[in-house]
């Protein structure tokens, strides 16, 4: 993978056509180049209003080809997230009831760039929008949501894991409580066992 971040890097200016020529490849590699490029355009503090939207429309259009946990965790934050920043977020709540796990991933890890900037409004609610979910990719996203969040607002993550503790997924506690000291992660855990 590390060749194709590098490659990715020095292609960074591709046109959006060819980003999405990529994006419809059966190569998963192939797939991880274009959304690695849209990851680095996004970064990019030189790219205009106008092209973060052109990726975002584009990961949102294009998002049957964004099909895997690791092209979802490899964008998903910059390209979405970044984008609705001081935009409307109905977009993250409606992938969050997706029949599709890639984009329920989407609407949750998006959500750490906003957190990165203090803004963890969306991640709590997503959370809990998504907290029985069928698929452990989706335990693992809001738990690592849920952790991140606690570092900007830790009474929160307390507050909801006093209410949710006790029957949220194992994992998705033990990501949530994974910065905890040992004495108040064992407490969670505990209220977890006697579900």
């Amino acid at each position: 993978m590390g060749q194709v971040f590098a490659l990715a890097k020095e292609h960074v200016n591709m046109e959006l056509g060819e980003v999405e020529t990529m994006l419809e490849s059966p190569i998963h590699e192939m797939r991880v180049g274009a959304v690695s490029i849209m990851d680095f355009q996004a970064r990019n503090k030189k790219t205009t209003d106008e092209r973060r939207k052109e990726l975002f429309d584009l990961y949102i259009r294009r998002h049957d080809r964004i099909n895997t946990w690791d092209l979802v965790d490899r964008s998903a934050p910059w390209v979405v997230g970044s984008y609705l920043m001081y935009k409307s977020r109905k977009v993250l709540y409606k992938l969050a009831k997706s029949k599709k796990m890639p984009e329920r991933r989407t609407a949750i890890v998006s959500t750490l760039f906003l957190i990165g900037k203090g803004d963890v409004d969306d991640a709590f609610k997503l959370a809990e929008i998504m907290l029985y979910d069928k698929e452990d990719l989706i335990h693992k996203a809001n738990g690592w949501a849920l952790r991140f969040a606690g570092d900007k607002d830790r009474k929160r993550l307390l507050k909801f894991l006093d209410q949710y503790a006790a029957d949220m997924p194992r994992v998705t506690l033990r990501y949530a409580t994974e910065k905890f000291d040992k004495k108040q992660r064992e407490h969670y855990l505990k209220l977890k066992s006697q579900e």
